[in-house]
Formats: C-alpha cells, sequence, structure tokens
C-alpha cells in the first residue's frame, strides 16, 4: 500500500498521461498494486464521460 504522497503523485501522473493521450496501458505500476488503481483513478479522470442514451418510458 503506497503512502499518501505517493498516491497523489499516482492519481496526478496518471492525469497527465490521460491529457497527453497516452494509452492506459502505459500505467507504470504492476497490476497488484495500490497504486495502480491510484494512477487509473487518475486517467480516468481526463477522460470525456461516454454519451448516455435518453431514456424512454
Amino acid at each position: 500500500m503506497g503512502t499518501r504522497e505517493e498516491i497523489t503523485k499516482a492519481v496526478t501522473a496518471g492525469r497527465e498521461a490521460g491529457d497527453r493521450g497516452d494509452d492506459p496501458r502505459t500505467c507504470p505500476y504492476p497490476g497488484t498494486s495500490t497504486l495502480r488503481t491510484a494512477w487509473i483513478r487518475g486517467y480516468v479522470e481526463t477522460r470525456p464521460l461516454s454519451a448516455q442514451p435518453e431514456r424512454t418510458e
């Protein structure tokens, strides 16, 4: 588990990667790491939400 500082750095790095348009597979952390989850969280924050279809009720 990463420290608060490490997690903050990972989220920031993920945001920067998302802003650059990097492939999400470029995450530098291993799959079992909490820091990977933090990096992906930052990455996802930069991506636009997909359009939701309108409901027809």
